[in-house]
């Protein structure tokens, strides 16, 4: 759930967390509203028309209105200021919200693939759908699309991965329904089959969906570095600070939808202590203005001299050294 904009434009869009809690809200709501309404019809429809498909669809957009609610109780508790037990906030409230999210999701296609999977066996006895299942297979799917388009611009607007999940959760409630009004038609033309065979693709994809969610949230959790683009843009930013000479072992972890960050920054031997401590304070502030970075750890080194907490690579432990670059 990585952002294809450029790092360096957050400066911009910057938001605080009341305001991306507000946010997440909102468009939560609207999600229970829509979900609400389409389940209940889709569930209602699919049993009075014998669509196995559409009655799979309906316990799809159920199962939206309980990932709306662990949406809306990890927005209440990230947005809460750091304590003594949580030094860095509460911004892992949306990364486990991911997690669940995603077992929700991968938990509901497994019994879809049951369901889908038992009918299959006994195809003698699938019935003929109605035309009106149909109908709410076409409306269910405009519905949705409207609605991912919707919580995707919002989740991008205020950069929370967890509204990124939740809307393509979204979305694929529609390519849920465009299965199932393919099944449905299938079905109405003189192929019963293809409506349980609908019922069992849509299973996959929810099932393959959460796999996808809940493993990147797994991983968020046991600390994964942002992406190399990323990384290179805060080194960048602490590279053009001035008074930074170089910039090494930069490492981040994520804290929901922020970074930690650490890094070493190399100025020059000859400064004081108080004179290297304003640079790092400077590149400090420089990347938290610059980034979604919660906090910054520096680490001052003197520049072209013995650095004898970081081991140098093959290459650098091969050269003479005048031409080293930590001890020429």
């Amino acid at each position: 759930m990585n952002y294809q904009e450029n790092p360096q434009d957050h400066e911009d869009t910057e938001f605080s967390q009341a305001e991306r809690a507000a946010a997440a809200s909102r468009s939560t709501w609207v999600s229970v509203v829509v979900n609400v309404v389409l389940s209940t019809l889709q569930i209602m429809v699919g049993m009075l028309t014998k669509s196995q498909a559409l009655v799979a669809d309906g316990i799809h957009s159920l199962s939206d209105l309980v990932s709306d609610a662990v949406v809306l109780l990890a927005g209440h508790h990230s947005q809460k200021e750091a304590d003594e037990n949580h030094p860095y906030g509460h911004h892992r409230f949306e990364t486990a919200a991911s997690l669940v999210l995603g077992l929700l999701l991968l938990g509901v296609g497994v019994g879809m693939l049951w369901s889908a999977a038992l009918k299959l066996e006994d195809h003698a006895s699938i019935p003929r759908v109605h035309a009106s299942a149909l109908w709410v297979a076409g409306s269910a799917l405009v519905c949705k699309e409207l609605l991912f388009r919707y919580m995707l611009k919002v989740a991008k607007r205020v950069r929370s991965s967890m509204l990124v999940a939740n809307a393509w959760h979204a979305r694929s409630d529609a390519a849920s329904s465009l299965v199932v009004g393919i099944g449905i038609l299938g079905n109405l033309a003189g192929y019963p089959l293809l409506d349980p065979i609908a019922a069992l693709i849509v299973g996959f994809m929810v099932a393959r969906m959460g796999w996808t969610f809940g493993w990147d949230a797994l991983h968020d959790l046991m600390d994964r570095a942002v992406d190399e683009k990323e990384v290179e843009a805060i080194r960048q930013t602490l590279r053009d600070t001035p008074g930074v000479s170089g910039v090494h072992d930069v490492r981040t972890r994520r804290m929901g939808d922020m970074i930690v960050v650490d890094a070493h920054i190399e100025v020059d031997a000859q400064l004081t202590v108080e004179a290297g401590h304003d640079i790092a304070v400077a590149a400090q502030q420089r990347v938290l203005q610059h980034h979604r970075v919660l906090t910054l750890m520096t680490h001052v080194d003197p520049w072209k001299r013995p650095d004898l907490d970081h081991a140098p690579s093959p290459v650098e432990a091969s050269l003479p050294a005048t031409l080293n670059p930590r001890q020429g």
